[in-house]
């Protein structure tokens, strides 16, 4: 059974940092790709970064991708976003997910099944980041 946990969330100013993680179980994790998206009241989800458990190669939407950073560590079977600078905007329920990585799929287009998937697929259940102005 595949299980997927986020964690880290919080209240912060705006400027300062926060730390996502995500721990996934019940998986072959090289075959996989583990995303962030979030989602804001009234406003729909959005992908936020994504990256290949097998290599590490990533990909971050345009508004995060100088102030996000994802990152895996293969010996927690974790992943990480680190996220730098955080903005009023960035307020949302963030959700960390795993998808199987198709043959010649790219980070993007997983990412963008991840998030049209939900609530089906695998999932945490949610973890809310809140910065204030």
């Amino acid at each position: 059974q595949v299980q997927v946990m986020e964690s880290g969330g919080g209240l912060v100013q705006a400027g300062k940092s926060l730390r996502l993680s995500c721990t996934a179980s019940g998986l072959t994790f090289a075959d996989y790709a583990f995303g962030w998206f979030r989602q804001a009241p009234g406003k729909e989800r959005e992908g936020v970064s994504c990256i290949k458990w097998s290599d590490g190669s990533t990909w971050y939407e345009a508004s995060v991708k100088d102030r996000f950073t994802v990152s895996r560590d293969k010996a927690h079977n974790t992943v990480y976003l680190q996220m730098n600078n955080l903005e009023p905007e960035d307020t949302a329920i963030y959700y960390c997910a795993a998808d199987p990585l198709l043959p010649f799929e790219d980070l993007s287009g997983s990412l963008e099944k991840m998030v049209r998937r939900f609530p089906h697929g695998y999932h945490g259940q949610g973890t809310q980041v809140t910065v204030s102005s």
